[in-house]
């Protein structure tokens, strides 16, 4: 079966439907309220966050930060500025951040990981934030994707990997991760798909992806008011909706 190619259905049509969101957020520097509405309208079971608090009080305030919409701080640590946020129907098994490979002159970039449980289904989700150097991100990718693998390994999981890739589709990382796990937005669109700039999207550098065996149900933007979504961030979040065999 191709990574593209959606799973067959399981017998007796059993999936656990888990909604995964990513958000760059923009250290908290626009307008908080209509951050608070966004994250809620995601309706979502887990959100990976990029640019999240990374200085003083920085955990305090990831935490707050979740609990508008609903959610708990899932991940450890703040290098890099990703973070994983869960939902009352993820249960937590693990956690960890990694840091990844330094590059002279680059900010320095990690991948939150936290594996999840959902109503029987497990879940390795990473966070990440790549870099706008191009052979940084490049790097970074391989290293998430393997780092992903091991998680989903150790805790019989499927890999779900979110966050700002800061390139498009047909650029060298963005294909690597497309290479080895779907893309959901082709998937299963819905909407344009664009995410940066919040107030004229031209982009979409922001994408979830999943290990093959996941079935993607639908992908697109936050069903949130306008007015919010360019008053939060400069991006715009990136909602999945995934079925997944428990």
């Amino acid at each position: 079966m191709d990574v593209h190619d959606p799973p067959p259905a399981p017998r007796g049509g059993a999936y656990v439907t888990v909604r995964v969101a990513t958000y760059n957020v923009r250290g908290l520097r626009d307008d908080r309220a209509a951050l608070a509405r966004v994250l809620t309208a995601l309706r979502a079971d887990v959100v990976c966050l990029q640019e999240a608090p990374r200085f003083l009080l920085s955990g305090a305030r990831r935490r707050a930060l979740a609990a508008t919409a609903g959610l708990r701080l899932a991940t450890p640590g703040r290098v890099g500025g990703v973070a994983v946020l869960a939902g009352p129907r993820a249960r937590v098994l693990d956690a960890r951040l990694h840091r990844l490979r330094v590059f002279a002159g680059l900010e320095a970039r990690a991948l939150a990981v936290a594996v999840l449980d959902v109503e029987g289904a497990r879940l390795a989700v990473g966070s990440l934030h790549l870099d706008l150097n191009g052979s940084a991100r490049l790097h970074h990718a391989s290293e998430a994707a393997a780092l992903m693998e091991r998680a989903a390994a150790a805790h019989d999981a499927s890999v779900v990997l979110a966050g700002d890739v800061n390139e498009q589709a047909h650029q060298p990382a963005w294909r690597y991760l497309a290479a080895r796990l779907a893309d959901c937005y082709p998937a299963a669109p819905e909407g344009d798909g664009l995410t940066f700039t919040a107030r004229r999207p031209a982009e979409r550098i922001d994408a979830v992806f999943a290990a093959p065996g996941v079935r993607v149900v639908s992908c697109g933007g936050a069903q949130a008011a306008p007015s919010d979504l360019t008053a939060a961030s400069d991006h715009l979040p990136v909602v999945a909706e995934l079925g997944l065999r428990p």
